[in-house]
């Protein structure tokens, strides 16, 4: 079968593999369409320090089941499917804490092994998730799934004000989120397009950061007091900082985004605001679901979120463009089935 694979940073080619041999409780799958985001664009600059070489990328996943192991009483052979690309080990603390999506050994699909970026693969069944959606939609899932997590972790409640940093495909899960909580929703980002797609994805206000004061607009919408909860998806030393000194007192800062340099911060606005300062990391399976409610609701703008959809066969030349122009693009989707 055909599949992209990455030999090391910059070397990527669509080659022969050969095809999955399901084991007990696996489904095998023919990948339909797979999305590609800043993960699977760091491991191809060779910034993703924990990518292993070769490896098969993509975690962003639509399929169609092509052969069960037994009867569910659920999937069925012929259904289309997403998916959660994560394991858990079940024994770590986080495991232990029910947390099993930050698992210290957890192994995600097209980073610590192979992705779905292949004609077939084989997954545990109970990985799966059947919706009322379309191969587009579907392969949206996972993606959008970050994001919620974030506003999951910040408990993001109806008629809170919520402003979040950064609107690309993280930033977008996020701000889509705190609107299916109906949550007063702020989008920031330096993008206008960016900010429009983030409106339609249900933005109560956008911030253009370099033309406006972020401070001074979220004061004026506050009353002076902040946003009761701050989501951080960039990853800027500026950007970390802002999310504790512009949250209100008693407020909740959730940080995706990994800051590339350590960030110096001014501590006593821990203790002073008595903040809740969290982590976010990958995502739960009421994640999905909350998810795939959202997207059957009608009301995310899949098509305005992605901008290419191509052939398994130009990937290595779309991920060279997309190392060149990072700005040219938003979602890149690669369909198997063409």
């Amino acid at each position: 079968m055909k599949a992209l694979v990455l030999h090391e940073p910059g070397v990527i080619s669509v080659e022969d593999v050969r095809e999955p041999e399901p084991r007990p409780r696996e489904a095998l799958l023919r990948v339909r369409r797979v999305g590609l985001c800043g993960t699977d664009l760091n491991s191809y600059r060779g910034r993703n320090p924990l990518v292993s070489f070769p490896r098969i990328p993509g975690h962003e996943i639509a399929a169609t089941i092509v052969e069960l192991p037994e009867d569910t009483g659920i999937l069925r052979v012929g259904m289309d499917v997403t998916l959660s690309p994560y394991t858990a080990c079940g024994s770590c603390a986080a495991c232990r804490n029910h947390r099993p999506n930050a698992c210290r050994f957890n192994q995600t699909m097209g980073v610590q092994r192979d992705g779905a970026l292949a004609e077939y693969i084989s997954v545990p069944i109970e990985k799966l998730y059947t919706a009322r959606l379309g191969i587009k939609e579907l392969c949206l899932v996972e993606p959008l799934t970050v994001g919620f997590h974030a506003a999951a972790r910040a408990q993001v409640k109806e008629q809170d004000l919520v402003a979040i940093f950064g609107c690309g495909g993280v930033g977008l899960g996020a701000v889509s989120a705190s609107s299916f909580r109906n949550a007063i929703t702020v989008a920031i980002d330096i993008d206008d397009r960016k900010l429009e797609i983030a409106r339609r994805a249900g933005a109560t206000h956008t911030i253009h950061s370099q033309r406006q004061d972020v401070a001074s607009v979220l004061a004026e919408l506050t009353c002076g007091h902040g946003p009761d909860a701050v989501i951080e998806a960039v990853g800027t030393e500026e950007t970390f900082r802002a999310a504790v000194e512009l949250v209100s007192f008693t407020g909740r800062v959730v940080y995706i985004g990994y800051a590339k340099e350590p960030v110096a911060y001014e501590t006593k606005l821990f203790v002073q605001k008595e903040l809740d300062i969290r982590g976010s990391r990958n995502a739960l399976p009421e994640d999905f679901r909350e998810v795939i409610a959202m997207l059957e609701h009608g009301s995310f703008p899949a098509d305005a979120a992605i901008s290419t959809i191509a052939p398994l066969e130009e990937a290595p030349s779309l991920l060279r463009a997309w190392d060149q122009e990072p700005a040219r693009f938003t979602k890149i989707m690669l369909a198997l089935d063409s």
